[in-house]
């Protein structure tokens, strides 16, 4: 097999086929100048490439929380997390001018109408961390789970924005 459809097979670049082929990861041999590549080696590096380690399980504390930018609270025997900023893990960014009001928005990435911003930082009144059972709990003054955003290239997509904001926070804490 040749370099160019052992890249299509394993799916990666000629050059990373070649490297392999220099640095022996797979078995070939150079021919006027062309590597002949082992079908049979090949296939072992490319399950070798497609074992996945087990994922790094993300525990919730109150310490991470609170590395992350909770804000701790303690009364009649609760224990709980505040995360005020939760918008910012949902992925919803705004910036604003000197006066106060809203310049620009977006959502994980993408330019959203300005009007749509309130709305959404409206959807979820509070985020926490409750010590005693090891959660994130939200209070949301909507019953509605998806929300649709409409970015400005005019596109439309549904979005959980609870389950947004967990995973966002979540990743933050495994980034830790």
């Amino acid at each position: 097999m040749n370099t160019t459809a052992a890249a299509t097979e394993a799916h990666v670049t000629v050059a990373t086929i070649r490297n392999w082929c220099r640095r022996g990861v797979i078995a070939a041999t150079k021919t006027a100048g062309r590597w002949i590549i082992e079908t049979a080696s090949l296939a072992a590096r490319i399950a070798i490439g497609q074992m996945k380690r087990p994922a790094k399980a993300i525990v919730l504390t109150v310490e991470a929380l609170v590395a992350i930018g909770g804000n701790r609270w303690q009364k009649s025997g609760m224990d709980r997390v505040y995360i005020n900023d939760w918008a910012q893990f949902a992925g919803l960014e705004t910036s604003h001018y000197r006066s106060g009001g809203l310049s620009s928005a977006s959502f994980q990435g993408r330019s959203i109408a300005n009007g749509r911003v309130v709305g959404l930082i409206s959807a979820i009144d509070k985020v926490w961390f409750d010590a005693a059972d090891g959660r994130l709990h939200a209070r949301s003054y909507d019953s509605a789970q998806s929300y649709e955003i409409r970015f400005t290239d005019g596109t439309r997509e549904t979005f959980d924005l609870l389950a947004a904001t967990f995973t966002g926070i979540k990743s933050a804490v495994a980034a830790l």
